[in-house]
């Protein structure tokens, strides 16, 4: 699917007609793959990666264009079991024009970064822009999910939320993989201005990126590295709940097991000391034999506090 965009009063705005700086195309289909391969001489290997999730971020210069392949996060579904996946984006820089190749059929200019827009690099800044800010904003999802299933861990007994713990753990490993590409591929950026054709407000605004970014990535680790060391807790904690619910069942066990059987001992086809034909006695004694001895280890549980 192709979306086309002209750049009018500083602002990306949708577009149907030809003669459009900015091309973005989601997942092409083979007639726009040929189109892409063949007219606009881009080779199919950056085209695919452009679609491949775990493709590298980077940036390469072929005869009439520049290729940067950045990565941000990948739209969260309940599918995915609290793994949260990385997507790529394929931004193929050339003099007239910006072609955006994406896998993921979602809102990519209508933040309020894509403003005061002059030049297709400037598309460029503000689109790598909004993949770091896209990593921001699903780390602080991540805190707060790990916080709520930190909750439910202190209350629970059941593997669920430590397999969704585990989920967010290996997301954030993916997270600092990508986050970590994408700031060799400013390097890069930083290094080629002039090839990219960047003016002196794109340095600066690059420079900017390549900043956040690291802090990104500062956040995304230390992240990880606190969920990783709570992890070992709470497994713990976990085992601790069974542990006191098995004793609590022990308990109850051996409150039921000790009446029981001093009702069995005298209701054997035994001849008791007691006249059994014409009197309850037999019958209370027996009872209160047995409430006796259940408040006795009610009392030894209470006061030993085993």
């Amino acid at each position: 699917m192709l979306k086309q965009y002209k750049i009018i009063e500083h602002k990306l705005v949708e577009s149907e007609e030809g003669g459009c700086p900015v091309l973005v195309y989601v997942c092409p289909d083979e007639k726009e793959r040929k189109h892409l391969v063949e007219e606009l001489k881009i080779d199919e290997h950056n085209v695919h990666s452009a679609l491949d999730p775990n493709e590298l971020s980077r940036v390469e210069f072929d005869e009439n264009h520049a290729v940067v392949i950045i990565k941000r996060p990948k739209r969260y579904s309940s599918e995915d079991n609290f793994i949260f996946k990385i997507s790529s984006i394929g931004l193929f820089i050339f003099p007239d024009k910006l072609v955006v190749i994406r896998a993921e059929d979602a809102a990519i200019f209508d933040a309020r970064e894509f403003q005061k827009i002059q030049t297709i690099q400037d598309v460029v800044l503000r689109i790598i822009r909004r993949c770091i800010l896209h990593f921001e904003e699903h780390l602080h999802v991540l805190q707060a999910i790990s916080d709520e299933l930190e909750e439910k861990i202190n209350q629970s007994m059941e593997n669920k939320q430590l397999h969704n713990m585990f989920g967010l753990e290996k997301s954030l490993v993916y997270y600092l993989k990508a986050i970590s590409s994408n700031s060799r591929a400013i390097e890069k950026l930083k290094v080629n201005t002039a090839k990219l054709n960047f003016n002196t407000d794109n340095v600066e605004y690059l420079d900017d990126l390549a900043i956040e970014n690291s802090q990104c990535y500062e956040q995304a680790n230390t992240y990880s590295q606190v969920l990783s060391s709570l992890m070992d807790a709470r497994v713990s904690i976990v085992s601790n709940n069974l542990n006191i619910l098995i004793k609590k069942l022990t308990f109850v066990m051996i409150s039921i097991m000790v009446p029981t059987l001093i009702i069995s001992a005298f209701s054997m086809n035994v001849k008791l000391p007691m006249d059994q034909e014409h009197s309850m006695i037999p019958f209370w004694i027996i009872m209160s034999l047995s409430i006796v001895a259940g408040a006795a280890v009610y009392l030894i549980w209470r006061f030993k506090k085993l």
